[in-house]
């Protein structure tokens, strides 16, 4: 190696070693998706001195691949990872958007493309109802409780039951009602959603709101939830045959994505 290509290689150095300090912190805060960590906890799991801990960290959550829980202070992975994530599905917003929006107009309903970030979902696409005077819009990189919405359950559904239990807080709120939510009930009910395929949301998240979501699997194992919010009253006088539909599109997806 010559001197300028040794002196090159020094001058990388330090560069490389934030890169590596910022890869474990992602890895220790993936390891904590359920609640993550307060900002003494990184640095003690890290194993690094608490100043360039801060100033990685600061650093990740700018680029929003670091978020912080405005009530309790404690860092998660953020949706810019999440982001990052979904690009590489394959694109898959644009593999089964075509169908989406099919279903949207066969619907007339507003119909969303949602996964799972630690215990939110995360909207990563859209199709608006092509002619409705009330519609509820999902906005694209919006976040909701997994346990009240109807993609959430869906998605947490798929988990499997310890890695479930693990990652269910002891305290679970209803968004809407301002109620604890009992965590045996809830798990019966994701019991309900592995054996139907179909999740609800019946005003769980926001009075006046209802819907019905599927999961849908990659080849390569990702998940992703299709659902249909919509105001309750609508929700409730269509809700079997909604529910029909969703399984019929979900079961095409699933065929189209394995031979894709």
């Amino acid at each position: 190696m010559s001197e300028t290509d040794q002196g090159d290689d020094r001058r990388l150095r330090p560069g490389v070693q934030v890169l590596a300090r910022a890869a474990a912190i992602l890895r220790l805060l993936a390891a904590y998706t359920s609640g993550g960590l307060t900002f003494g906890e990184l640095v003690a799991r890290a194993g690094l001195p608490r100043t360039p801990v801060h100033r990685i960290s600061g650093a990740l959550e700018r680029e929003e691949f670091v978020a912080v829980d405005a009530a309790t202070g404690r860092l998660r992975l953020g949706p810019g990872l999440v982001r990052l994530v979904a690009a590489s599905l394959r694109d898959l917003p644009s593999v089964v958007g075509p169908t989406l929006e099919r279903l949207s107009s066969e619907l007339n309903e507003t119909v969303a493309l949602s996964l799972l970030y630690g215990l939110d979902v995360l909207c990563i696409s859209q199709h608006q109802a092509p002619q409705r005077a009330l519609m509820v819009v999902s906005r694209v990189g919006a976040r909701s409780p997994a346990f009240c919405t109807a993609s959430g359950k869906a998605l947490l559904a798929q988990l499997p039951p310890g890695e479930l239990k693990c990652r269910l807080p002891n305290r679970i709120e209803s968004s809407a009602r301002h109620e604890p939510v009992a965590r045996e009930d809830l798990l019966r009910e994701l019991d309900e959603v592995r054996r139907t395929g179909l999740g609800f949301d019946r005003e769980e998240h926001h009075v006046g709101i209802c819907g019905a979501g599927v999961a849908i699997t990659d080849i390569d194992g990702s998940v992703a939830a299709i659902s249909v919010p919509m105001p309750a009253a609508r929700f409730y006088a269509d809700a079997d045959a909604i529910s029909a539909t969703l399984l019929r599109v979900r079961d095409e997806i699933q065929i189209a994505l394995q031979g894709a």
